[in-house]
């Protein structure tokens, strides 16, 4: 059972954790500060750069392993903000601020779940991951640590702002540049090769790329081409036209295997700006999709990424708070998402230790 004080004590926590600047990449307050308390509670945990990593005391190798991950960072306050982001008062009903819905909801929800479970022997390995560097995907985080976390973590919760909803699925995205090349001269005299029409036949043919295999959970690989530029003047033959082809993954496809079957069916030169932001799903027959339809969360596909797409083990993306309210000023979280996110996580860690048992 969860207790009132946890309650209010996971809301004082995140006006805390709130009042510390953390923009992606200068999250070293709100890492020390955490490092303190736990100190406090008599747990030490592993610091890699300004990611935190904290284990239950009787963490047994041939036990499967569980992640609690969630992200210490934030962006920059949106305008618009009508109180402080980082000093926003005291209300008995909402945690205002930067970072109190994204994700840090999650993050101190997470905490006093694993605190909850913390000297429980269970049938599982609880592990806590508080990462950074989420916001910008930048090469510190989740992507650092990883390489070191791979071989030990079997299954992961990712905290986001979801409702307590379970994303079981998040498209990836592929961001396409095209540049067709031609011949100028002047358009009166029939000079020139025109690279916009290189380009029209090239967007024609990406227009109608089918992608044979279908997820069971987000269906096709969803191709626009959202952008397209050329010429200078009227009267020239333009010798170059560039496009823009934005991809909806899914985890049928790597994005360098989308880039390798789309570039030999067009003249124009295809180049991706990232390859990182892949697609996620749970695998269909996982304990952690058992767990949910027996706890009867709602499940869906997030049309968003999160740091699911750095890890390579299953994992179901779940927190407090509202997605729609990331990112915007005078952000928030209800004191009541937190006590919804807490006993969301604890009756979830529950489950899935009897299905596992």
């Amino acid at each position: 059972m969860v207790e009132n004080k946890n309650i209010d004590n996971a809301a004082e926590l995140l006006r805390e954790l709130v009042s510390l600047k953390a923009y992606s990449g200068q999250e070293e307050l709100r890492t020390d500060f955490l490092t303190d308390y736990f100190k406090q509670k008599g747990i030490t945990g592993e610091r890699i750069g300004n990611n935190l990593i904290f284990r239950q005391p009787d963490h047994d190798a041939s036990k499967p392993t569980l992640m609690l991950n969630s992200h210490l960072d934030t962006v920059l306050p949106a305008s618009g903000y009508s109180i402080d982001p980082f000093n926003p008062g005291k209300s008995d009903t909402h945690v205002y601020g930067l970072g109190s819905n994204d994700a840090g909801a999650s993050v101190v929800s997470m905490i006093h779940t694993f605190l909850h479970f913390y000297n429980n022997p269970l049938p599982i390995n609880l592990m806590l991951v508080l990462s950074t560097e989420e916001e910008n995907s930048g090469p510190n985080g989740m992507r650092l640590l990883w390489e070191k976390l791979r071989p030990y973590v079997d299954m992961a919760i990712i905290g986001e702002p979801t409702g307590m909803r379970g994303a079981i699925a998040e498209r990836g995205l592929l961001v396409i540049d095209g540049m067709a090349k031609g011949i100028s001269g002047h358009a009166a005299r029939n000079e020139g090769v025109n690279a916009l029409y290189i380009a029209l036949e090239d967007i024609n043919t990406l227009r109608s790329v089918r992608f044979d295999r279908i997820s069971p959970t987000m269906g096709e690989v969803k191709l626009t081409v959202t952008q397209i530029m050329a010429g200078t003047q009227h009267n020239v033959v333009p010798d170059h036209c560039s496009f823009v082809v934005d991809i909806r993954p899914t985890e049928q496809y790597s994005n360098s295997e989308i880039m390798e079957i789309l570039q030999p069916l067009v003249k124009s030169e295809l180049k991706a700006r990232n390859l990182t932001n892949r697609s996620s799903a749970t695998p269909e027959n996982h304990w952690l999709m058992k767990c949910t339809a027996q706890l009867g969360i709602e499940t869906y596909t997030s049309p968003t990424t999160s740091d699911w797409m750095r890890i390579t083990c299953p994992a179901i993306k779940m927190g407090p708070g509202e997605s729609s309210r990331s990112h915007q000023a005078d952000e928030y979280v209800l004191i009541s998402e937190i006590e919804q996110g807490i006993k969301g996580y604890i009756s979830f860690v529950s489950q899935l230790t009897e299905i596992i048992d």
